[in-house]
């Protein structure tokens, strides 16, 4: 067949351990074989970054700024035991994290719906997307490990030379741990505008939740500002039949858990990170959901919202077969594509996308799946396909598709 042609480049952002195999995997097997695509590539793999000294991932997410669409594989963040395991010099701070500061994105999460894999928590009928705050919190704090007894201040410095604002975290009697957190308004409003937006495009009621009841000031701050960019939005969220739903994070999560889901959740940043994998699991599995970063401008990065599945690597390292669900960084590839090809006015690559993620639908649906899923999956499947083997059964679904 005559290949497709994807008129603009993607930036593609390779990654780290099993999701980096996969990855190779589906361009030779899914992508190549059909498209005739260029990739601005960029190696966000832990020994590049540490080569870079992580230049290489400011220079991703200065790429995908300028093309506007970008699909990125799982990587590393690193703690001290990948520091001395990858002998790297530093444990170099998250790529995803980084991206996010740069881009100004807001991280939206959505489960991988399947007729035979059945939501863990039975009320759950629809999908319930998470909008994560990407900036800031617990992701670009600072720490301190108090030694002994002395006083932790809060100090505020005004740019134009005014008193300075010093208010005392704790007056310590023996060691302990401070941690400072900070957000800026800018962020917060961009937050609020993309989950807005996201609401009213797919047409979901829009939840937010903070534990202000507590954190009176800073989680209150997201509170107010959320607030004013649903007020300012009102006609187009009223003309779109968007209804908005504030509450606290403890209420939120007890609702959550009783509603049949259908709605946009929107997180703060941690609360985002950890509810994610929660709905992530409650719909089936990590390798069931997709993720995409939006920035304000529509600047759109897709990944899998799972790790690099390091068990799995070391397996395959030793050459044994492994059964590894390559389900989410397919999608990643299929939302690149199909948001490329609306940007580009070429519906031949957006039908691509879509009959390629039905592919694997229906591959799974049919009852070829890695091995992850033979024990969500009702009816039981009674065998399962290696990394490679479900690749391939998906492309015999694809072919038949293109036929």
């Amino acid at each position: 067949m005559q290949k497709i042609h994807v008129k603009t480049p993607l930036v593609e952002m390779d990654g780290d351990e099993m999701t980096r195999i996969i990855w190779q995997m589906i361009k030779d097997e899914l992508l190549t074989p059909y498209l005739d695509m260029q990739t601005l590539y960029f190696d966000l793999g832990i020994k590049h970054r540490d080569d870079t000294d992580d230049q290489v991932t400011f220079d991703a997410a200065k790429a995908t700024a300028e093309y506007g669409v970008a699909v990125k594989c799982a990587t590393i963040t690193p703690n001290q035991d990948r520091v001395v395991e990858y002998n790297l010099k530093k444990a170099w701070p998250s790529p995803n994290g980084t991206i996010r500061g740069i881009l100004d994105g807001t991280v939206f999460r959505a489960p991988i719906i399947l007729h035979n894999i059945h939501p863990m928590v039975r009320t759950w009928k629809k999908p319930i997307i998470i909008g994560r705050h990407a900036y800031g919190d617990v992701y670009r704090n600072l720490e301190y490990k108090v030694p002994g007894p002395g006083k932790a201040e809060l100090v505020f410095t005004p740019a134009d030379g005014g008193e300075p604002a010093r208010l005392t975290i704790h007056e310590f009697k023996g060691p302990g741990v401070i941690q400072g957190i900070h957000n800026t308004e800018k962020s917060i409003r961009s937050f609020a505008r993309a989950c807005i937006q996201f609401a009213i495009n797919q047409k979901l009621p829009l939840w937010f939740s903070t534990k202000d009841t507590i954190s009176k000031t800073y989680h209150a701050f997201f509170r107010d500002i959320f607030q004013e960019e649903v007020n300012a939005h009102k006609a187009e969220m009223d003309a779109a039949g968007i209804e908005y739903f504030y509450t606290l994070i403890d209420d939120a999560v007890a609702r959550v858990i009783r509603h049949e889901g259908g709605f946009l959740w929107a997180c703060m940043n941690y609360d985002g990170d950890v509810m994610s994998d929660m709905l992530a699991t409650g719909f089936g599995s990590l390798a069931l959901m997709t993720s995409v970063l939006v920035n304000p401008d529509g600047i759109m990065e897709f990944e899998a919202a799972h790790g690099t599945v390091q068990r799995h690597y070391y397996a395959h390292l030793r050459g044994e077969k492994t059964s590894t669900n390559s389900t989410a960084s397919i999608f990643a590839w299929t939302g690149g594509l199909a948001r490329r090809g609306e940007l580009d006015g070429t519906p031949d690559v957006v039908d691509f996308a879509k009959k390629l993620e039905a592919a694997v639908i229906e591959t799974i649906e049919g009852g070829e799946m890695t091995k992850d899923l033979t024990l969500l999956c009702d009816p039981p499947a009674d065998h399962y396909l290696t990394t490679e083997g479900f690749i391939h059964a998906v492309r015999a679904k694809l072919d038949a598709k293109l036929a």
